[in-house]
C-alpha cells in the first residue's frame, strides 16, 4: 500500500503570530496562535476555537499526531521585523 501525502501549508501564508501549524487525521491543516493539545480520541489536535485558523486541505494522514510544529525560529524573526 501505497501512502500518499500532500505539502504542508507554507508559512509565509501563516497569520501574523499564529506560530504552530497540524494537521488533523482526516488532512485538515490548522493554524494555531496557541500550542495545540493533541487529542486521541477524535483524531484533531485541539486548542481554544479563537486561537484556530484553517490552512488548507491535504490528503488524510495516518501519521496526523506526528505533524504539528512551531514556525521555525528564523520565519518568528522574519515577522517581527516586518511588524516594526
Amino acid at each position: 500500500m501505497t501512502q500518499t501525502t500532500s505539502p504542508r501549508p507554507s508559512w509565509s501564508d501563516a497569520p501574523h503570530g499564529w506560530n504552530w501549524l497540524a494537521q488533523d487525521a482526516d488532512g485538515r491543516w490548522f493554524w494555531y496562535a496557541v500550542e495545540p493539545q493533541l487529542g486521541l480520541a477524535g483524531g484533531v489536535w485541539r486548542s481554544p476555537r479563537r486561537a484556530q485558523q484553517f490552512a488548507g486541505q491535504g490528503d488524510p494522514n495516518p501519521l496526523w499526531y506526528e505533524s504539528c510544529m512551531q514556525r521555525p525560529a528564523e520565519e518568528r524573526a522574519d515577522v517581527s521585523r516586518e511588524q516594526k
